[in-house]
């Protein structure tokens, strides 16, 4: 926990607030915790000097981009060593139809999130970029049918004595 940000009651506000609308004005912030708007600036400015905020994000709605369907592929690389990890990082995160990829433990080593037009581009998808690829040894599709959007991150509770 040595990379944790010391944060008061306010600072957890501020930080609930913004990740429900990171559009909220600081004037608008500053009234909602009861401070200047000054000092709420200066507070989010702290939290991005340490990387406790990194950034903002635009979320789009796939289906209106004309991908429609998203699905989670369960991709195993063999030998999954370092030579061959780079790269085909970098090449899963250069495809237009990557949303997230993330580095497991267990027998699949990455989870990558994808959206697609439809089930032929998600079989093109499949076929051409991932099990052509030499070190991909196997492939799994999960179809999403729904997802939601969970509440802010904040720090665990202090354990009470």
């Amino acid at each position: 926990m040595s990379d944790s940000v010391r944060l008061d009651p306010v600072d957890l506000e501020i930080l609930r607030l913004l990740q429900n609308d990171a559009r909220t004005t600081y004037r608008d912030l500053a009234q909602a915790v009861g401070l200047a708007p000054s000092t709420c600036l200066d507070r989010v400015a702290r939290m991005r000097r340490t990387g406790l905020i990194l950034g903002h994000a635009l979320r789009l709605d796939p289906a209106r981009l004309g991908r429609s369907l998203e699905a989670l592929l369960l991709v195993q690389v063999r030998p999954h060593r370092r030579e061959l990890i780079g790269p085909f990082v970098e090449r899963v995160r250069a495809l237009p139809e990557s949303r997230a990829l993330f580095h497991l433990t267990g027998p699949d080593d990455y989870l990558i999130h994808v959206a697609v037009t439809g089930p032929s581009d998600l079989q093109r998808l499949v076929l051409d970029e991932f099990t052509s690829r030499r070190e991909v040894a196997r492939v799994e599709t999960r179809l999403i049918f729904q997802q939601w959007s969970c509440g802010p991150l904040l720090p665990p509770e202090p354990d009470e004595p």
